[in-house]
């Protein structure tokens, strides 16, 4: 083993990589994005290979140590935490094995940035893409993954055609939709808790080099609902996403980002595109951008969170998937409320999505043909009474959601109890307790969602 392997774990098997234990790592380990839960595991693994992953899960399991797999570290509510375990540190796993007309095949620490850039350079690209590209394949997999693409091609989770991962048993598998079958779907939006991810081999489509982007603004929530779910439904949009920005004379004002993406000579034609919208024309603000600049569009934005410093403060973030039927009555008066303090200057979105692009058991959302993904990505300043203020605030908002039909939708911070896990699966809560018993019987894995209390 490498200098800074654990020395008070006893019977540690020989390992690739290094099962680290010093002040650094643990405390890296005990905290993420959102800077809310802080709990520090016994070890840290940078694994060398998968088998070390493997090995390490088994180890665990026989001193029934908790683990969990930290991607890049972009939780908000300590979900890949775990306390006096083990973290199993996925950049360590980063390889890209095949880009292809079949697909890409990447290892779970590979981030979509890199995917990116690797299958952009053979003409292709993934459906469906994060606005924040530094996120780790396996992390969103884990959680879903939505974007712009959504509405046309459902989830990241959605897109996946294999994986490899290690079971809470310790056990490699490879499964797919035909092998496998049902530790393939409960481990596709299964939030860690069946098996930690190794392997995917996703879905590619060709690139088209060139995004036509309308910024449409709207006075009014029901005017910009209206269109967004008529976009999500009617697919004339490549990508289909939405915001609120503060109003120059207080409130807010709706803004939908609508792309399509084309192959020069050949460009949209933007009297169709717009047709039937809300008086949008007008004030639509009509630009051309490279395609990869178009996904990248949010880096100017972190780099300069990151240089004021603001990217370490608390991100309490709130997200949830609202039934289009209810958003209107649902996020008007929220809105009417919310100010710029209270979201710390972080943004509000809203995103149209097509239900029956999301097929994934796991990825819980509401019934109808349109339902809203509606984010707050609070920035709280380091004050601990303000971020438990938010905490209650987003638990709050929570309920009114649940009582109108929402569900959480899981990567921001809402508190959670084992029978408020419960109702959230609903009629899927006997086949993701099944799967926990068949693929992670010692409940090893994934603690730090409090789904099944050790």
């Amino acid at each position: 083993m490498s200098p800074g392997v654990a020395d008070e774990l006893s019977g540690v098997p020989p390992l690739d990589g290094a099962l680290l234990t010093s002040p650094e790592a643990l405390a890296a380990a005990a905290d993420d994005f959102g800077h809310t839960v802080h709990r520090p595991p016994a070890a840290v693994l940078r694994p060398g290979s998968s088998d070390d992953v493997a090995a390490i899960v088994r180890y665990a399991g026989k001193r029934g140590m908790p683990v969990a797999c930290r991607g890049c570290g972009h939780a908000t509510d300590g979900q890949a935490q775990a306390p006096g375990g083990i973290v199993v540190e996925s950049g360590g796993l980063s390889a890209i094995h095949e880009i292809g007309p079949a697909g890409a095949v990447v290892d779970a620490g590979v981030t979509w940035r890199a995917l990116i850039e690797a299958a952009l350079a053979g003409g292709r690209t993934p459906p469906v893409v994060t606005d924040y590209l530094d996120l780790s394949v396996g992390g969103t997999l884990s959680a879903g993954g939505i974007g712009g693409a959504s509405p046309r091609f459902g989830a990241q989770v959605d897109n996946v055609l294999e994986l490899d991962v290690v079971t809470g048993d310790g056990v490699r598998r490879t499964c797919a939709a035909d092998r496998d079958g049902e530790l393939f779907l409960a481990v596709l939006g299964g939030l860690g808790q069946f098996a930690i991810i190794l392997r995917a081999r996703l879905r590619l489509v060709p690139a088209r080099p060139v995004a036509r982007v309308y910024d449409l603004s709207y006075p009014s929530l029901e005017a910009f609902t209206a269109d967004a779910a008529v976009l999500a439904l009617d697919g004339r949009f490549d990508h289909v996403q939405g915001q609120a920005d503060p109003g120059p004379q207080g409130g807010w004002t709706w803004h939908l980002a609508a792309a399509s993406y084309h192959t020069p000579p050949e460009t949209p034609d933007d009297d169709v595109l717009l047709t039937g919208l809300h008086d949008t024309r007008a004030a639509a603000r009509v630009e051309d951008v490279p395609y990869a600049a178009f996904l990248a569009r949010l880096d100017p934005i972190v780099e300069f969170q990151v240089r004021a410093g603001v990217w370490g403060f608390p991100h309490p973030w709130f997200d949830l998937f609202v039934p289009a039927a209810a958003i209107d009555a649902y996020a008007g008066p929220i809105m009417d409320r919310l100010t710029v303090s209270d979201t710390g200057g972080g943004p509000v979105l809203l995103f149209p999505l097509r239900r029956d692009r999301l097929r994934r058991p796991f990825l819980r959302v509401p019934d109808g043909e349109v339902c809203f993904l509606f984010d707050i990505l609070r920035t709280a300043p380091p004050d601990p009474a303000r971020v438990q203020a938010d905490l209650a605030a987003n638990r709050s908002l929570f309920e009114t959601a649940r009582d109108a039909g929402g569900l959480r939708y899981c990567i921001g911070s809402v508190s959670f109890t084992p029978e408020d896990w419960r109702r959230h699966f609903g009629p899927q809560w006997p086949a993701f307790e099944r799967a926990k018993r068949t693929y992670d019987p010692g409940n090893v894995l994934a603690p730090g969602q409090g789904i099944f209390p050790r």
